[in-house]
């Protein structure tokens, strides 16, 4: 081995560790200022009505720094296959407003915000130190995955993400080793900070492996990849929608505002309104609400299509574990189990990243029953054809053949 190879590796050690503590103490920080106004929202539940004032807030703060046009996670994909530059402001936008919509009850994650917090950050770390472009591209993934790993507490599931959702296809195995280990070190100082003391979800009736499981995953599959089609088409065409219903970004906020408190009025709960990691618990603990699924995609698009901040990641969770606790029964899977594999394979539709969400199941759901899990996710994946959450997200190459067709994600 070359002494040049050391030299690399020490370096990417070092800015590993940079982007693990900065990115990852932010992340951290940001993780407690999503779940106090979650508390505070909870303490006072008529802080719902503030919701048309909350968007119409969050629209003047991206217009006050000029960030009108900020094209959100979007913008990380480009800037890692293009190395188009990220502004440092993006860190404390996509901060104060995530924490905001969650405040006033849009239903929105964190983990989506996370990308663009932990990828602006980075971005301006590489500015720093004078990386060069094929460097600073490393450094933006690494961002991404230390902030994913800090807020969720999955540090495979958060390395592999940050590398794959890129382009579906290929993958900068470059950046395995400074992926990882940033994103390692955020989730131990995330631990050392108190968050993620138990990772994940605790489900006893995992099915076995058989033949006839192996159908019934399969088929979940194919109805998951249905759902994550859906959830897509609607995330996509809500924005759509509002700038022909309201063409001034100030009146759409505060039309979303309005439709997102009355959806909550008329379905008589809370349920629906920020990220509901609450729901998924109960769904996993046997509870099944046939329409959550629905809603939770409704609720999400009207948010983020107003020009609400905040992640896409949990409302496909929480889709998929509806979904899942909905439709596996039916096909005679156990009712956990079902909802936790609705959860990564509907995760899987949306991303176009099937190694992740295998990751992401043994990572929430432990090694048990593996294997079904990665059937239901790579079914999903094929069938999903190459719709996908971010529009920038580039299919460099075909789901069906082994050929190249590089076109983005619909």
């Amino acid at each position: 081995m070359s002494v040049l190879q050391y030299l690399v590796f020490v370096k990417w050690l070092l800015y590993s560790c940079l982007i693990g503590i900065v990115v990852g103490g932010v992340a951290i920080s940001f993780h407690y200022g999503i779940d106090w106004a979650t508390q505070l929202r909870g303490a006072h539940p008529n802080a719902i009505f503030f919701l048309p004032l909350g968007g119409v807030a969050i629209v003047l703060f991206y217009r006050a720094c000029h960030m009108e046009k900020d094209r959100g996670t979007n913008l990380v994909l480009v800037a890692v296959r293009e190395a188009e530059p990220l502004k440092l402001r993006t860190t404390p936008l996509i901060y104060f407003s995530t924490i905001l919509t969650h405040l006033v009850g849009g239903s929105a994650g964190r983990e989506g915000a996370a990308l663009q917090l932990g990828g602006s950050l980075a971005a301006w770390l590489g500015r720093q130190i004078r990386l060069d472009a094929k460097d600073s591209r490393v450094m933006v993934m690494c961002g991404m995955a230390a902030a994913f790993s800090a807020l969720f507490g999955t540090p495979l599931t958060a390395a592999i993400f940050a590398m794959e959702v890129v382009s579906v296809g290929v993958m900068y195995y470059a950046a395995m080793v400074p992926c990882v280990l940033s994103s390692l070190i955020a989730f131990q100082f995330a631990r050392v900070c108190g968050l993620h003391a138990t990772v994940g979800y605790s489900i006893p009736d995992a099915a076995v492996l058989s033949p006839l499981t192996m159908v019934q995953a399969a088929g979940l599959g194919v109805l998951c990849a249905l759902v994550s089609i859906l959830f897509c088409e609607v995330i996509h065409t809500a924005p759509k929608l509002y700038a022909k219903a309201a063409p001034n970004p100030l009146v759409r906020a505060a039309l979303g505002g309005i439709l997102v408190l009355g959806l909550t009025l008329l379905v008589g709960s809370q349920d629906y309104n920020g990220a509901g990691d609450f729901v998924i618990r109960r769904l996993l603990a046997g509870e099944t609400i046939p329409q959550a699924f629905l809603l939770k995609i409704l609720f999400t698009a009207v948010t983020l299509g107003a020009g609400f901040r905040g992640g896409e990641i949990v409302p496909v969770l929480f889709t998929g574990c509806a979904f899942g606790t909905l439709a596996g029964p039916i096909l005679g899977l156990p009712h956990a189990f079902s909802g936790a594999m609705g959860m990564a394979a509907v995760f899987c539709g949306a991303t176009n990243c099937p190694i992740t969400s295998i990751l992401l199941s043994y990572e929430l759901f432990g090694g048990e029953s593996l294997p079904l899990y990665a059937l239901c996710c790579v079914v999903s994946y094929l069938l999903s054809g190459y719709y996908g959450l971010y529009s920038e997200q580039k299919i460099v190459y075909s789901k069906y053949r082994p050929e190249w067709i590089d076109q983005k994600a619909q």
